[in-house]
């Protein structure tokens, strides 16, 4: 068996540009869930360049379970003073509680700077410094691995003292992943209308629709007692303005009535309609729920799809 060698790939080889590049597949749920995961929270409502009077902050979000905010600076070069700088002007400006900080290359001064910031602050204020690096073996696709330099003492612990999130983390992680992996069997069992992904712990579940402008999506909603279905368009305003053109054929092809956010504050747009009735610990009508849950899809594909551009 032949066995590559792991080779370090360049940053910016893959990601030009820390805004447009990195920040925005930083962003993705795919991937800001993977770094959720690494921090111990559940990052969810991700904004990019998030303004801070006339500053603007890279990432945006908060943690579902103790509705803690959380910034994200990203630095694709070794740590530098205007950077520090920025991550406290940001925290302060947005009053945030967790400040994750990634980078290059961690120089140990800097380390030692967000070392003394988690010393020093309470314990509602935590500080991330994360290194990011990626690798590939061979001609392989590189993979990007994220690196926890300093982090906050018993950071983990505390979450779960406070706010007992880290058992109810892993709780519904664990009901997330048995609804996903029941849903692909729903679809199989109805001759896969469209194509399953794999089941995650993740709240969302992707569904193509042949654009790389928009997407269709579920998402699990328990503490609302709700599916979404939605349409999410990633960012493209011209997109958003088109389907809304035609927003009375769609509701009517579909028979059901969407709140529509063209969100001009945000990249991103969406169109989404509510099934009521989900309960992770009552699970008796899952079955009736993934079925209507897949037949809005097949519905809404059907009606989005001439409207595409």
């Amino acid at each position: 068996m032949a066995i590559g060698k792991l080779k370090e790939v360049e940053l910016r080889d893959i990601w030009r540009h820390e805004e447009y590049d990195f920040s925005k597949w930083l962003a993705k749920e795919e991937n800001i869930s993977e770094l959720g995961e690494i921090l111990g929270l559940s990052l969810i409502d991700v904004e990019t360049e998030k303004q801070v009077g006339s500053f603007s902050c890279d990432i945006y979000c908060k943690d579902e379970f103790s509705d803690k905010k959380v910034i994200i600076e990203n630095q694709l070069e070794a740590t530098d003073h205007r950077h520090l700088g920025e991550i406290l002007t940001y925290a302060s400006g947005l009053d945030a509680s967790i400040v994750v900080w990634i980078v290059k290359e961690a120089r140990s001064e800097h380390a030692r700077a967000v070392e003394w910031l988690n010393e020093h602050f309470d314990s509602d204020v935590s500080f991330f410094l994360i290194e990011v690096h990626a690798y590939k073996i061979g001609d392989s696709d590189p993979a990007p691995q994220f690196k926890v330099i300093e982090q906050p003492n018993d950071f983990a612990v505390q979450v779960k003292k406070n706010n007992k999130a880290g058992e109810k983390f892993n709780q519904t992680m664990n009901y997330r992943l048995d609804f996903w992996t029941k849903f692909n069997e729903a679809i199989a069992e109805r001759n896969n209308p469209f194509n399953k992904r794999k089941p995650t712990t993740d709240h969302w579940y992707d569904v193509s629709i042949g654009s790389s402008k928009c997407h269709l999506g579920v998402g699990l909603i328990n503490k609302d007692s709700k599916i979404n279905v939605y349409v999410w368009v990633n960012d493209s305003k011209e997109q958003y303005d088109e389907l809304y053109s035609h927003k009375d054929e769609i509701e009517a092809l579909t028979g059901c009535s969407y709140v529509w956010n063209r969100n001009d504050n945000k990249k991103s747009s969406s169109i989404t309609a509510s099934i009521p009735g989900l309960d992770f610990e009552h699970q008796d009508n899952y079955n009736d729920l993934m079925n209507q849950t897949i037949d809005l899809l097949i519905k809404l594909r059907t009606a989005v799809k001439p409207y595409l551009i």
